[in-house]
């Protein structure tokens, strides 16, 4: 009999395969801005990731035996709203315009910033816990963003750069917007973010005068969209569940180092000093992260919510008729108070208070 992974695990595979084909983007973005505007092809990718995820959703939503999502409802929109604005419109333009300015290899490490950025807003404003690893880390990484300013003379503005660390800053932004609804229909919200932010960037591709792109570019365009922001979205929000936004940011931020290499290899750009002193920096943030334990002693407080799950110590509630759930499945369940010890990250069940920054 085959046995399956445990949510956690699932969940940090989900956040890794999501940063690798996130990290495709970088390098071949660089390579199709010769070709089209970062406007434009800010609106192609995400419209090749929303109009592929809906018609994988079309196809496979009557497949036996698939587990019925949690539907959306009217309290999501802000959130949605939020997440559409400053993830899938603001991040990638302002990200391919400073890609146009900055090398492909220094841009993906500026990306770095999104770690720094998701996770400080998860514990400021959210109020997910911290600890003394995310600040060290968060300081390693500003410190290797440093680095890639540096210049024989001394410390160089780079307009490039500070677009990619703006276009980091959105895209945190959005991580902890989407986690608060990434109990509902992954694939639903990505066709969402998708194809509201392809139509936003393309309005404003438009209405600045950019050029059409060849038919050839955009059909490019729109399968990396696919891959990068579709399928890559979508694993997120599911690692989103199981590991919170902080911990899901935290392992989703490899994608930097991945583009890195993807844009050394295969662009031919020079691995210089610079650079490999930001990697180590970084590298060392991450792996601090990606380290991290935390397990103790906990409460449940009582609540009520809907989305798709399986019965597990968490999930012990009786259904109508005494029968259990068929598998994993989807409907309004309340949580009555439960005091146990296991490890967990912040996500929907544990957003309980921490003492201490540990």
């Amino acid at each position: 009999m085959r046995r399956s992974l445990p949510a956690i695990d699932r969940s940090v595979l989900y956040a890794l395969g999501a940063a690798f084909l996130f990290a495709l983007s970088v390098p071949a973005g660089k390579l199709l801005l010769g070709r089209v505007g970062p406007l434009g092809l800010s609106a192609l990718c995400y419209l090749g990731g929303g109009l592929g995820l809906l018609l994988y959703k079309l196809l496979s939503g009557g497949a036996a035996g698939q587990a019925k999502e949690a539907p959306l409802e009217k309290k999501d929109l802000p959130y949605i709203i939020g997440f559409v604005a400053a993830g899938g419109a603001l991040a990638p333009a302002f990200l391919f315009t400073g890609l146009k300015l900055a090398s492909s290899s220094a841009a993906s490490l500026m990306l770095n910033f999104e770690l720094v950025f998701t996770a400080v807003i998860a514990v400021v404003v959210f109020r997910e816990h911290g600890g003394r690893r995310l600040w060290l880390a968060a300081g390693l990484i500003t410190a290797g963003g440093i680095a890639l300013a540096l210049e024989p003379g001394g410390f160089s503005f780079q307009p490039g750069l500070a677009l990619v660390a703006l276009a980091s800053l959105f895209w945190a932004v959005d991580n902890n917007l989407t986690a608060k609804v990434s109990l509902k229909d992954p694939l639903t919200l990505s066709v969402i973010k998708g194809l509201a932010g392809g139509c936003v960037n393309a309005a404003l591709a438009f209405y600045s005068g950019e050029a059409l792109p060849a038919p050839k570019t955009a059909l490019l365009a729109l399968g990396l969209g696919f891959v990068s922001y579709g399928v890559s979205l979508a694993l997120l929000v599911r690692a989103m569940r199981g590991l919170g936004a902080g911990r899901a940011g935290a392992f989703f931020g490899v994608y930097p180092f991945l583009g890195t290499a993807l844009s050394c290899l295969w662009l031919g750009e020079a691995f210089s000093l610079r650079l490999g002193l930001a990697f180590a920096l970084t590298g060392a943030a991450a792996a601090l992260l990606l380290g991290e334990k935390h397990a103790h002693a906990h409460t449940h407080e009582p609540l009520e919510h809907d989305h798709l799950h399986g019965h597990d110590a968490h999930h012990a509630h009786p259904h109508p008729g005494g029968a259990d759930g068929p598998g994993e499945h989807s409907h309004p369940h309340t949580h009555e108070k439960l005091e146990h010890s296991h490890g967990h990250g912040p996500d929907a069940h544990h957003r309980h208070e921490h003492g201490g920054g540990g």
